[in-house]
């Protein structure tokens, strides 16, 4: 396996796939899983003769269960970590959930700052800010992610299983056709990582304001989030995405999940395609 151990000790497994001269995709997860999320997504792209590339988060899948580091600019520096040992150019960044806020810290400190970034999608991504605050009356109370933080504690796989089976795809929706693969894949996911690493991201996913970043990144950036996600309201970070960011795309899909890059992979595929070839 591949790793990249960064300056304060972390070892971070990554993906590399494809035509090294290729135009490079890299894929930033979502919390608590790891760059297996992106299967469909690198298999596609692989095939449209892309290199594309994953890391699994610190203290996530198969990198190191480090005790420390666990906030955004850590992923950030991580992420550029994996592009700098890579030396990964014109690439196009693409995060979803947790990994949106990955994609936009290092965009915003390293990728553009160095040259190395052309694009990025946001799907679904935790930016600009989650928690309820008086500058954010709109976001969820603290209080949803202290039950987060106190389910996790007491039960880290109950916990894990109620997501993945409920509101993460939509499963919990009258009339849904659940896929119990689905939900053992994001369970095993789950479970590979730290418990700390998965605690305290929490605070890093919820509590992190993002507004500079957006502001500062000017290449193109897609951004996409469905209506009916339950765990990212899209109105508080989709849309205001698209009012911070200087040169966006806003899509909002009806009736889409949190885990519409695997419930609907194909129109994500096209859709994220077709903005690449812009």
């Amino acid at each position: 396996m591949s790793f990249v151990t960064t300056d304060d000790g972390a070892e971070i497994y990554f993906k590399d796939w494809g035509d090294r001269d290729a135009q490079p995709i890299m894929f930033h997860h979502g919390w608590p899983l790891s760059s297996d999320d992106w299967d469909a997504q690198m298999l596609y792209f692989l095939g449209k003769g892309y290199r594309v590339i994953a890391s699994d988060r610190r203290g996530h899948g198969r990198s190191s269960q480090i005790s420390t580091g666990h906030d955004m600019d850590h992923y950030a520096s991580d992420a550029s970590a994996v592009v700098e040992h890579l030396d990964l150019r014109n690439a196009i960044h693409v995060g979803h959930s947790t990994g949106g806020g990955q994609v936009a810290r290092y965009v915003a400190k390293h990728g553009e700052p160095q040259g190395r970034v052309a694009k990025a999608v946001l799907v679904a991504a935790v930016p600009p800010l989650m928690v309820q605050t008086d500058a954010n009356p709109g976001g969820l109370p603290i209080s949803v992610f202290d039950g987060f933080r106190s389910a996790l504690a007491a039960n880290r796989a109950e916990f894990f299983q109620a997501v993945a089976s409920g509101p993460f795809y939509g499963f919990n929706r009258e009339g849904a056709t659940v896929s119990e693969p689905v939900v053992a894949n994001w369970w095993r996911q789950g479970m590979m990582g730290s418990a700390l690493a998965h605690y305290e991201g929490i605070k890093a996913f919820s509590e992190t304001d993002q507004t500079e970043d957006l502001k500062a990144i000017s290449v193109p950036v897609l951004v996409l989030q469905g209506d009916d996600d339950q765990i990212v309201p899209y109105q508080q970070a989709a849309l205001k995405q698209d009012e911070l960011l200087s040169n966006s795309t806003l899509k909002i899909y009806e009736g889409f999940p949190h885990g519409m890059l695997t419930t609907h992979a194909d129109v994500l595929n096209s859709d994220i395609l077709a903005f690449i070839q812009q």
